[in-house]
């Protein structure tokens, strides 16, 4: 049965935590402490984010080392989680509880065009008979802001919220062709180039290159780059100012519908969609 815990931490141990986190930012590198750096904070930050489907339970120990802290300061922070509900606990094992998709949900709350494209993207799903999707960058990665299943493409589940590589995903290169050249390339360099399948394209010329012919043409076509079967076919929505502010794609295993039948077909419904969507997010800004 499990037990949230919610003990507050001792006067001694809440004091060695500070040294010790203290010690820590000294070697670290890490920004100091001060009216726009708030260290505790990006701390939490950092143990909310050590969890995930890799390590969806852990112990103190283990969430200290994947959050780069000291075991005082993770303990620390835990106990604060675990006083506010966002964590719980089975004896020595730690794990998320539900209460940290809110935080989630007021990003996308914030954002309401994509409640509002929902059904459009739904209706281009019904049509094409393949999986639909939206994205946003955020760093290196795609950020998965509707994702719709016609049939399942992939061998991981794909939901709101998950995250996936820019440089070899049909959105993540709609998404990169927004960035000036130089930005580009410096973002690309900075990047963990790993060849995920043979077809993968890792050296940072071919993608620059990849990626000002999607700039070019409006739209991206990756075929078994990320994952072997999958191919995925992606358009850019724009803002009022002509912005790229995220990413829609359709996507299904290569034994499906041939990329001609794919250009042909589904592209002009594709960018069509795409098309739709910008508009709602012109209305909205």
């Amino acid at each position: 049965m499990t037990e949230r815990r919610t003990a507050p931490l001792s006067a001694d141990a809440d004091a060695d935590a500070t040294d010790a986190d203290a010690a820590t930012a000294a070697h670290d590198g890490a920004p100091r402490p001060g009216d726009s750096y708030v260290q505790s904070f990006a701390r939490g930050l950092a143990v909310l984010r050590s969890f995930g489907a890799e390590a969806p339970r852990q112990t103190l120990s283990e969430v200290a080392e994947r959050a780069q802290l000291t075991r005082a300061g993770a303990r620390r922070i835990l106990h604060t989680l675990l006083h506010l509900g966002y964590v719980e606990a089975d004896g020595r094992l730690f794990r998320l509880t539900p209460k940290v998709l809110d935080l989630g949900y007021a990003y996308l709350s914030s954002l309401p065009v994509w409640t509002q494209a929902q059904p459009l993207l739904e209706e281009l799903m019904a049509t094409l008979r393949q999986s639909c999707s939206a994205t946003v960058l955020d760093g290196d990665d795609i950020v998965y802001v509707v994702r719709l299943s016609a049939h399942r493409t992939m061998s991981i589940n794909l939901g709101i919220g998950s995250r996936l590589p820019a440089y070899c995903t049909s959105m993540g290169r709609v998404l990169l062709s927004g960035l000036e050249p130089d930005a580009l390339r410096a973002r690309l360099s900075q990047m963990a180039l790993l060849k995920l399948t043979p077809a993968t394209k890792v050296d940072i010329d071919a993608l620059m290159e990849e990626i000002a012919q999607v700039r070019r043409q409006g739209w991206s076509l990756v075929q078994e780059e990320l994952e072997q079967g999958l191919v995925a076919l992606a358009a850019p929505v724009f803002d009022r100012a002509g912005k790229v502010v995220a990413a829609i794609n359709v996507s299904g295993q290569t034994a499906g519908p041939s990329v001609a039948q794919l250009l042909e077909h589904s592209l002009p419904k594709l960018l069509e969609t795409a098309s739709r969507v910008s508009a709602l997010v012109r209305v909205q800004q």
